[in-house]
C-alpha cells in the first residue's frame, strides 16, 4: 500500500534465508530443489511478469475460464452417463496438496519467526524491509498450489457430485487474489497465507481420510474453523489498510505507521475476504443449523407416531 520507488531497497538481494538445520529446513530442500532441476540456486528465481510461468493477467483469466468451461462442459457430458470413480488418484491428490501445505506453512514459519523475534510483528506484515526474496518464492508457490487445487473440483465433476456456489467461487477467486497479492507486493500475505496453509492442512488431510471411506466426528469443525480463519484475517487486513490510509491522508487520526503494497490489492483483498466471511457463514447456518434443527424435527415426529406402549416399556426394564 505504500510507495516503493523512494526507498533505495532491492528485496532480491542474496541475504541468508535459512535458520533452520539442513534437513529440517524447507529453505534448504528448496534450494536442492532448484540446483537439481533448475541448475540454480533458488536465490536467483524472481518474480518476473512475462517471464515466470502464469505471471500474467492474461494467463489467470484464461485458466478461470478453463476452469469454469471444465465444470459446465463436464456436467454436460456426463449428465447421462455414469460417474467416475477417481480412486486411488483422489486418495494420491489429497496427501499431496495436504503435505505441500505443510512443507509451505513451514517455510513461511521459517522466514517470518527470526523477524518476529528480532522486529515484533507489526513489522513482518507492515515494514517495507520485510517483503524479501525468500517470501516471495513462498507466495508464488503457494500461488501454484491454488491451481493445483482446481483438481478438487475436476473429481468432484466427474464422480458427478453437486457443486456448491462457495466452492467454484472460492477456488476461482482465490488463485486469482494470491495472483494480485504477489504483483501487489503487500508484506501482510505471510499472515494470511500461513492461515490459509495451516487450515488446509487440516482440511485435505480430512479429505485424505474421506477418500479412503474413514469417517470421522469432528467433519463440522473444519467450517467453524474457516470461518475463525476469515474473521482473522479481515480484522488484520482491515486494519492494515486503515492504518495505511491514515497516515497517508489522514494523518491527524490515530494510526501506527504506513503498511507495504498497494492499494488495488488492498482493496482486492479486503472485499474478497469479507465475501468470503459472508458465503461461509451462510453455508454453516444452511448446512449445520439448520440440519441440526430439521434432524431434532424428525425424532420428535418419530417419537409422536411411534410412542412405547406401557407394556413394552415394562417388559424392556
Amino acid at each position: 500500500m505504500s510507495s516503493t520507488y523512494q526507498i533505495p531497497f532491492n528485496i532480491y538481494n542474496n541475504l541468508p534465508s535459512q535458520s533452520w538445520p539442513s534437513l529440517v529446513s524447507p529453505d534448504w530442500w528448496l534450494n536442492q530443489i532448484f540446483l537439481l532441476f533448475f541448475k540454480q540456486s533458488k536465490s536467483e528465481w524472481r518474480w518476473n511478469t512475462q517471464v515466470t510461468p502464469l505471471s500474467t493477467t492474461l494467463e489467470v483469466f484464461i485458466g478461470i475460464l478453463f476452469y469454469l468451461s471444465f465444470i459446465l462442459i463436464g456436467k454436460a457430458i456426463l449428465k447421462n452417463r455414469n460417474a467416475i470413480d477417481g480412486g486411488i488418484m483422489v486418495i494420491v491428490h489429497n496427501m499431496f496438496v495436504c503435505l505441500l501445505s505443510l512443507f509451505l506453512l513451514l517455510g513461511f514459519l521459517e522466514q517470518v519467526i527470526p523477524k518476529l523475534m528480532t522486529h515484533g510483528f507489526f513489522w513482518t506484515i507492515c515494514n517495507y524491509y520485510s517483503y524479501t526474496q525468500p517470501l516471495e518464492l513462498l507466495y508464488y508457490l503457494n500461488y501454484i498450489c491454488k491451481w493445483i487445487e482446481f483438481i478438487d473440483t475436476f473429481f468432484l465433476v466427474l464422480k458427478k457430485k453437486k457443486l456448491q456456489t462457495l466452492h467454484v467461487y472460492h477456488h476461482a477467486l482465490t488463485m486469482y487474489l494470491c495472483f494480485i497479492q504477489i504483483n501487489g507486493k503487500t508484506s501482510i500475505s505471510w499472515f494470511v497465507c500461513s492461515v490459509n496453509l495451516f487450515v488446509h492442512v487440516i482440511m485435505y488431510y480430512y479429505y485424505y481420510l474421506a477418500s479412503r471411506g474413514i469417517r470421522v466426528s469432528w467433519k463440522k469443525y473444519l467450517t467453524s474453523m474457516q470461518i475463525s480463519q476469515f474473521i482473522i484475517d479481515i480484522n488484520l487486513v482491515y486494519f492494515c489498510l486503515y492504518t495505511h490510509m491514515a497516515y497517508h491522508n489522514f494523518p491527524s487520526l490515530p494510526n501506527v505507521g504506513d503498511c507495504r503494497g498497494t492499494r488495488q490489492s488492498a482493496y482486492f483483498g479486503c472485499f474478497l475476504l469479507s465475501t468470503y466471511l459472508f458465503l461461509f457463514v451462510q453455508f454453516f447456518i444452511k448446512v449445520y443449523a439448520e440440519g441440526n434443527k430439521i434432524s431434532q424435527n424428525k425424532k420428535k415426529n418419530l417419537k409422536a407416531t411411534n410412542p412405547a406402549s406401557p407394556a413394552k416399556t415394562k417388559k424392556a426394564e
